[in-house]
């Protein structure tokens, strides 16, 4: 039975993860910020233990990770989902979009795996999955402070898996292209079609298309890949 942490953990790709781990019998703890009555449902349905945090902020991701870790007493898999997004010029940007984004998908990353790393580092063993997007490999127009921090996400995946190797701990990062989640419900059907019609299969995402790549980087089938960066992009990005 492995220990999994998730963040964002309550809708879209996180809650998916939630069912698929609680599924195997692991036990699951995960952490979101606002979607109270979603993350009291799912932890209903699958037993998982919850968090309300946000991780934006070090100390509240510090608590809200600490408090999972302690009741899963440790953490085996690090899934950092947690991520928002903001269609929006560049020229109308404010300082707050630009950091509540960096804050959000690439600070809490970062303040949520240092937490989780302590308890990696005891055990020699760990596994660290990063959310990122096809948007942080080739660039969105009018996303320009969300694709950066997808491709933070891209450097902070190779350089900690070249520090954590030697410790038993891989770190890969999974970049999705449009699935069909909550995120992505702001997008009209046109918008939608269009996406579609570039995507090589000719298809968009489904969520399950994703857990199977998170699936395959928490086993043991991935323990010699690591530092690696996996589209999931129906060839999008390519």
């Amino acid at each position: 039975m492995n220990r999994v942490l998730i963040t964002g953990g309550a809708r879209g790709i996180g809650a998916a993860a939630v069912r698929f781990f609680a599924a195997k019998g692991d036990a699951v703890a995960f952490i979101y910020r606002s979607s109270d009555e979603a993350a009291e449902k799912l932890c209903r349905e699958t037993g998982a233990f919850a968090v309300k945090g946000d991780i934006s902020d070090a100390a509240d991701a510090q608590r809200a990770a600490e408090r999972c870790i302690s009741v899963l007493g440790g953490v085996d898999i690090l899934i950092n989902n947690a991520g928002i997004a903001q269609i929006k010029l560049f020229d109308t940007l404010t300082d707050d979009d630009w950091r509540k984004m960096l804050d959000t998908n690439l600070s809490g990353a970062f303040y949520v795996t240092r937490a989780a790393v302590v308890e990696m580092l005891k055990a020699h063993y760990g596994r660290i999955i990063n959310i990122g997007s096809k948007w942080g490999k080739c660039g969105a127009s009018c996303e320009v402070h969300y694709s950066a921090s997808k491709a933070g996400l891209r450097g902070f995946t190779m350089s900690l898996a070249k520090e954590l190797g030697p410790s038993g701990i891989t770190v890969n990062c999974i970049e999705p292209g449009v699935i069909s989640t909550e995120m992505n419900s702001c997008l009209d059907h046109q918008a939608l079609a269009e996406l579609r019609d570039e995507t090589p299969v000719g298809r968009l995402g489904e969520t399950t298309d994703v857990i199977n790549a998170i699936d395959f980087f928490a086993s043991e089938r991935s323990s010699f890949v690591t530092g690696q960066i996996l589209g999931v992009d129906g060839g999008y990005a390519i």
